[in-house]
């Protein structure tokens, strides 16, 4: 049975990741996450929430007690879109870059794609050419990551903020200033959720 320094070494290498590299994006020593991987140390709550959400995984899979999901023989491949725009399905080849495979317990969640990220408006955890894996829908809760078009330009990641009025739609980069839109203009630009980011598949 896996246990938490099982899937930390997982989660790291899948991202390709050395100690160092992780030690410097979680603000701990190298000399930590070795402790970490050996289960000689174990980091408290406040990391360990820390952790999960570095990798976009929950507690639970974090902590080894549901890794069917993502453990479980064979997987399901999906395609890794460089750009989606109003009026283009998903599945038109030419946007078609690369493909990437998700659990096939994962799939079975809904419809799924990836979608290459441009640009820094998402650094420091989500940097220019990383890997965002996304279930097709068409709303999101509050505080949910999700990949929007906005006026029919090229799909954005942001982070949703829902408001009585409105919504917002909020970058990571503090020099990008969140973009908010009134229920009129979410039907006139238009403003469209189309889907919810559930993984981030780090390129180095």
């Amino acid at each position: 049975m896996a246990d938490f320094k099982d899937m930390l070494k997982y989660f790291r290498s899948r991202e390709g990741l050395s100690q160092s590299d992780l030690a410097k994006k979680l603000g701990v020593s190298t000399s930590t996450i070795s402790m970490y991987e050996v289960g000689k140390r174990e980091p408290d709550f406040e990391t360990e929430e820390k952790i999960a959400d570095f990798f976009n995984t929950d507690l639970n899979i974090l902590r080894g007690r549901d890794t069917e999901r993502i453990c479980s023989p064979g997987a399901v491949v999906i395609p890794v879109l460089g750009r989606v725009a109003a009026g283009i399905p998903l599945t038109a080849a030419e946007y078609i870059i690369d493909t990437e495979e998700i659990p096939q317990a994962m799939a079975a969640d809904g419809e799924y794609f990836g979608l290459q990220v441009k640009g820094d408006s998402m650094e420091p955890k989500i940097s220019n050419g990383d890997v965002v894996i996304v279930r097709k829908q068409s709303d999101a809760d509050d505080g949910d990551l999700v990949i929007a078009l906005v006026n029919g330009d090229d799909a954005v990641v942001k982070r949703l903020k829902k408001y009585k009025d409105g919504i917002a739609l909020i970058s990571s980069n503090p020099i990008y200033e969140p973009m908010f839109f009134s229920k009129s203009e979410i039907e006139e630009k238009p403003v469209e959720i189309i889907g919810k980011v559930k993984e981030l598949r780090a390129k180095f």
